[in-house]
Parts: C-alpha cells; structure tokens; sequence
C-alpha cells in the first residue's frame, strides 16, 4: 500500500547549518554551500541573545524558515534570504551590509519582506491592509519575496501555541485571509493545505479535535481499504498495460470542514473522504487512465474536470473524477503526471532554476501586476482588501470566447468581468453580450463551459453602475479609473472656461495668462500642484475665480474700488451660475444636457433619431431653441459654427425613445409575426409597423419602436437578426 507522503513542514528543533548543507546538495550539487554557511554564521551573531516565545534560541526560527524553502527545492538567493529575514528589522543590520556580504539579489529579498511588516498601523484592519499593500509591490519586484514571508508564517504557524489565544486567532485569521490564498494563486498546494489545516485548529479548535477523533478512530479499517482499493486499481490499469504509482489518504481536515458547512450536514454524512492519486508517466496514459477508471467504476455525474486541456490559473493540471469505488464507497481519484505532481505541491517553486531563477516569469507576474495597478487606483485600504481576497483565489468559472480562446474568472463573474478580462478597451465598450448564441443581461451570472461574445460600440462608455455589475477587482479598478478620469476632464473645461470669461474682465485671456507665464506664478502662489488643479479647483468651487485673479500680479491694477468690487461680483455671480447649471445635469426629465444655458427647450432631429449612446451635436435654432443631431446626420448642415453647442445626454433619464429599424426577410408566411413576438419577449414597444413584397420575393418592413439607448437597440437587432427567416436587420 502507497499513502501520500506530504511534505513535512513539522518545527524541526535540532535543524543546523550542516543539515541545510546535505538537503540542498540532494537536488542542487553545485550550489555554493560556503556562501550558505555564512548566512547561518552572519544570522546566529546577529540574533544572538535573542528568544522566541517558546525559550528557544531565535536562531532556531530563520533556520526552520531556511528548511521549509529546501523543500520547496528553492534557490541559493531564496534560501539564505530565509537565514537572513529578520536581522534589518530586528538586528539593526542594514541592507547595505547584506548587500555588501552577501549580494544585491539577496539584500533585495530582505528589504522587500522587512518593508512587508515594519511599519505599525493605528488599528488592525489598517495594518492588515497596508501590510498586504507592501506585499504586493514586493512581489512585483521579486516573487520570491512572497515565497520566503509563506515560509516564514509556515513556521509561525507551526509554533503558534506558545502565544495568547488571542494572538492565535488574529494570526490564524490574517493568514487564513491572505496567505492561504497567495499560496494558492502561487498553486503551491502543500503549503496551502498545511496552513488551512492550521487555521482551522485554532479557529475552530472544537472541529478540528472532533476531526482529528473521528478520522483516527477509523484509520484501521480506513487504511485497510485504502490498500485494498489501490490493488484493485493497480489490477485494472495493469490489464491494459498502464503503468501507474497510486496513492491514496482521507482529504485534509479543512477540506472535509468546508464539506460540512456546504452542504449543512455532521462528519458522518460526508461520504466522498477519501482521495487517491494515480501517477503516470505521459499525458496520454493520463487520459487511458481515466478511460480504464470509469469503465471499471461508476463516475459520479457532473463530478469530472479537466485542467490537463484547460489548467488553473496557477498552472495546476490534472484529471479529477468521483466514482463509486469497493463498497460503495464514493471516492475522488486525481491522476496526473509526475511533473504535474511536483507543480501541484511546489506550485510555482518546481519552476524555479536553481541557477537563473524563474522561467517564464512574465506570464506568472500578470496577476501581480493587475494587483498592482489596483493598489495604485485605490486609496481606500477597506476597499482595496474586500476586492483583492475574492481575487486571489481566483478559479471557479471557465468561459470561452468564440475563437475557443479560454478564461478563468472567479465564481460570480458576469459578461462585463469577460469583457475587461479580455481587453480594457472591449470592457469600456462594451454594450451587450451573447452566451452561448442568445442575448444576456451585462449583470448574467457566467458558469463553466459558457461561450461568450461581447457586443461592442465605440460610442458606449462605462457608467458607474458598472461597479455593482462586475465582481473583479480588474474590471472595477478600469472603470473607476475611466469615470474618475472623464469627471476630470470635465471640470479641467469647466475651469478653463469659468477663468476665461472671468480674465476677460479685465481685458485680458486665459490664452495670453498662460503665455505670459502668470498663470505660473498663481500656481505657485495658491499651492497648487499644477495648472490643471487650478482648473479643477475652482470648478469645484475650492478656488473662487476672484481668489485666483487676486493672485494673478498683471490683474492687480488700481481701479476705482467700487467698479472692482462690481467685477467680482461680476465673476462670483458667473462661476455660481456655471456651477448650478453644472448640478442640474442629475435633473431627470431633461434627456439632455445643454451646458451653460438654463431651462433650454431641446428637441430631437427627426431626420435622425438621436438615442442615449449615440453621439450628438447640438444646434442652435432660430425660434425653436436647441435641435440634437446625431453626429453622423447626413441631413445636418455644420455650416455655421458658431450655432453648434455642447450637448450630452443625461444619464439620469431613463424614457423610452423611438427609433426606425429596417428589416430585409424572405417572402414567407409568419414573417410579421415572428418579428413581433421577438419584440414583445424583449418588452421593446411598437410604434408603428410597415410591410411590403419586394419583386424578388423578398419582404420588407420598417419598424418605429421605443428603446431606452443604443445598447437596448443593439440587443434587439442582434435579437431580430437570430430569426432563421431574416437576412439583414439595419437603423432606419
């Protein structure tokens, strides 16, 4: 019999610099064992006098950190980073003196995991936020940063019942949070199921020692089966000639926990404890094995996955299936090669070479850099970690694109985190989706297997309802970025409109000021950061426009005082005005918004039917006020400029607006009516219809319907298009 042999990450408390010496030098020869005797000397004198909470020397620590790394089969750097982790925080050694004995690689590692924990936070929360920040732009720089502070709480862990209980559950719980799911994203499963097992023994200790009873009460029984069920399989794949080393071990205490909570029932009615892992030598036999296990033994439905042909976004591959084994027992069997073995315990450390360190980091480093560009987006420490926990364990959903390109996104994910999956720009454009060929909501919730298609237009543009669509960490940090982005741009115009109009009181421009380089010298003089802020400031009404004329010294002439106390009050008057009508484009009866101008009658073009989504131009009418043009209109004249204005839509309004489809179709009976019914299941209303024969047996039709904004007629045309009797579907 063969049961699983994990690797022991057990406190080990004679571990000495020589016993590093002869692990390393099984899997690394070469590697320089006096450099790593000198870590071990240069750590001992620094930490020397020290103890840990257990009375143990604090050497014991960083040589117990050193070991766990070994077995990961690290490298040198990574190794002696271990050794050395603690002395700049704790030794007042500097990392010039690391660099300066050791080398730059390694002094780097240490300064990233001293940079990680240092500095102490007002509350926990804080520090737990800010902790994981520092940790992110570490790893950014060096993975291996993050892989030496797993071995380091690997140990922690270990010896966790020498400090308060109180300590012990704010330690479990952070690592339970965070480093459970580095360790995964890492795909190092040995570590994370270690330390799951871990947590659970000081978070719920009740469950853990009821566990730990029961699975040891039946190991007998339960040890004699696993034997006889890995003959029987042995038996059968050797019928076929497939060649397989076969272990097997009751699941992980969290495993089995996290079955109890899922499915509201005790530990006797988990049936499913037992796992056993077949190993062979190529991915064919892989998949004859699984062959050979199904005809041998009833799988159970809907219970097989293969992340051999679509791996985890760590990288794990393998085959997994639950079957019904010897006395209907049910029991997940996992098969895989033996490189896949070695990645699903190591993770990404069995990619590391010993001499050149990672292969193909780039591709490894794209989450990282996602993180990253997160934690530059959010200020909010809450926000940046409610998001980023539900991301790094990311796996759960497989979705494709129509090419078979695949995806991994977390569970709950909708076509909108696709879209950004995929690409910012399709994310930002996006105005509908089909999965599996049929029109979806943005907020549909994606499940394994799907086949997604994002519908595009360059005229749509993220909205902030988006945030409470889409569930990555990714797709909200885009569209933050873009709204925070657009409400800039419009208070930079708004600003430089609201300085312009006020310098030409005193006959001078916003244009000659900034050549002049005065506007400049305001800059300075207010503090702001740049001209820019001015803008932004005083759109916002942080900067009155009199309080920036005052500090402009050209404008500080000597006039009568009561015509200058007129022309501020002049410009006060203005820049309230500009900001009122700035607040009234929330009003929601206005489907459009005329900057500048107040309680404008607007209407829309009926050459062209201008709907919420489509660009627009606006044009001053003698007698009728402000008539909106699509800006495509073949019918609107641009000939004088000076009557066109600024318009936008009001997101805010939300009326229905008609607009004329064309339909081409074959000549058949139903036609009329299919179209019909098509429109009434999208609840899209019908003004009018109009139908005629064509000579060449064709039908045709223009229909006036009501829609809320572009992507509402999107989905309808792609709706009417998907009628096998329709040939084309385009705006009228």
């Amino acid at each position: 019999m063969s049961v699983y042999h994990k690797l022991d990450f057990s406190h080990e408390r004679d571990l000495s610099a020589d016993e590093l010496c002869r692990r390393v030098e099984s899997y690394y020869p070469d590697a320089d064992f006096a450099l790593l005797r000198k870590a071990y000397n240069f750590a001992e004198k620094a930490h020397e006098g020290q103890k840990r909470s257990s009375g143990e020397d604090y050497i014991i620590h960083p040589l117990n950190v050193a070991g766990t790394l070994i077995k990961l089969r690290l490298d040198m750097d990574s190794i002696i980073a271990g050794l050395l982790h603690d002395v700049v925080e704790d030794c007042d050694v500097t990392p010039e003196e690391i660099e300066k004995e050791f080398s730059t690689s390694i002094a780097q590692i240490v300064v990233g995991l001293t940079k990680i924990s240092k500095i102490k936070f007002k509350t926990k929360e804080e520090s737990q936020a800010e902790n994981f920040r520092k940790m992110v732009v570490a790893m950014a720089k060096d993975l291996r940063v993050i892989i030496v502070k797993l071995a380091d709480r690997m140990h922690n862990m270990r010896t966790l019942q020498y400090v308060s209980e109180e300590k012990q559950r704010k330690i479990a719980n952070e690592t339970l949070e965070i480093y459970v799911p580095l360790a995964s994203r890492l795909g190092i499963n040995s570590v994370k199921t270690e330390l799951e097992d871990i947590c659970l023994r000081y978070l719920h200790p009740e469950v853990y020692y009821r566990l730990a009873e029961k699975i040891t009460m039946k190991k007998g029984d339960r040890e004699v089966y696993i034997g006889e069920t890995i003959n029987i399989i042995q038996d059968k794949l050797l019928e076929y000639g497939v060649q397989a080393e076969i272990k097997g071990r009751p699941k992980h205490f969290f495993s089995i926990f996290k079955k109890m909570n899922a499915r509201g029932v005790d530990f006797e009615q988990i049936h499913d404890i037992l796992a056993f892992r077949l190993i062979v030598p190529n991915i064919t036999e892989c998949y004859k094995g699984l062959g050979i296990i199904h005809s041998s033994f009833t799988p159970i439905p809907g219970r097989f996955k293969d992340y051999i042909a679509i791996p985890k976004v760590n990288n794990y591959q393998s085959l997994h299936t639950t079957v019904i084994g010897p006395k209907a027992e049910r029991i997940e069997i996992q098969i895989r090669t033996s490189e896949m073995d070695e990645v699903a315990e190591k993770g990404i450390a069995a990619h590391w070479k010993y001499k050149e360190g990672i292969s193909g980091g780039e591709t490894k480093l794209k989450w990282i850099e996602e993180l990253l560009e997160f934690n530059q987006n959010v200020e909010n420490n809450a926000e940046f970690m409610s998001h980023v926990k539900n991301d790094l364990d990311i796996g759960g959903v497989f979705v494709f694109t129509p090419n078979g390109d695949v995806f991994e996104l977390r569970y709950g994910a909708t076509p909108l985190d696709f879209a950004y999956a995929v690409h910012t720009e399709v994310g930002h454009h996006c105005v509908g989706a089909k999965v599996n060929g049929k029109m979806v909501p943005l907020k549909f919730t994606l499940k394994s297997g799907d086949t997604v298609e994002i519908l595009t237009s360059k005229s749509q543009t993220p909205n902030k309802d988006w945030i409470n669509i889409v569930k990555s960490s990714k797709a909200k940090s885009k569209i933050k970025a873009w709204l925070l982005r657009v409400e800039r741009d419009k208070n930079i115009e708004i600003g430089k409109e609201t300085l312009d109009k006020t310098f030409k009181l005193f006959d001078t421009s916003l244009k000659a000021l900034l050549k002049s380089g005065e506007l400049k010298k305001a800059q300075k003089e207010l503090g702001a950061k740049s001209i820019d802020e001015i803008y932004i400031n005083v759109a916002v009404g942080k900067y009155p426009s009199e309080r920036v004329s005052q500090a402009i010294p050209e404008l500080r002439v000597e006039e009568d005082p009561q015509t200058m106390t007129s022309k501020l009050e002049e410009i006060n008057t203005y820049s309230k005005t500009l900001t009122k009508s700035a607040k009234r484009k929330t009003h929601k009866d206005n489907a459009v918004i005329v900057d500048g101008f107040d309680d404008v009658m607007a209407r829309m073009a009926k050459c062209c039917n201008a709907i919420p989504g489509d660009p627009i131009i606006g044009y001053i009418t003698r007698g009728r006020g402000i008539t909106i043009h699509r800006a495509d209109c073949t019918r609107f004249d641009i000939g004088d400029l000076a009557r066109q204005i600024h318009v936008e839509w009001n997101p805010e309004f939300s009326f229905k607006h008609p607009v004329s489809i064309r339909i081409l179709t074959h000549d058949r009976p139903g036609v009329l009516s299919a179209i019909s019914r098509s429109l009434n299941n999208m609840n899209i209303g019908i003004r009018s219809a109009i139908a005629k024969s064509t000579t060449d047996r064709k039908g045709s039709f223009i229909f006036e319907i009501e829609v809320k904004d572009y992507s509402e007629l999107l989905k309808t045309i792609s709706s009417i298009e998907a009628l096998e009797e329709v040939i084309s579907v385009s705006r009228g």
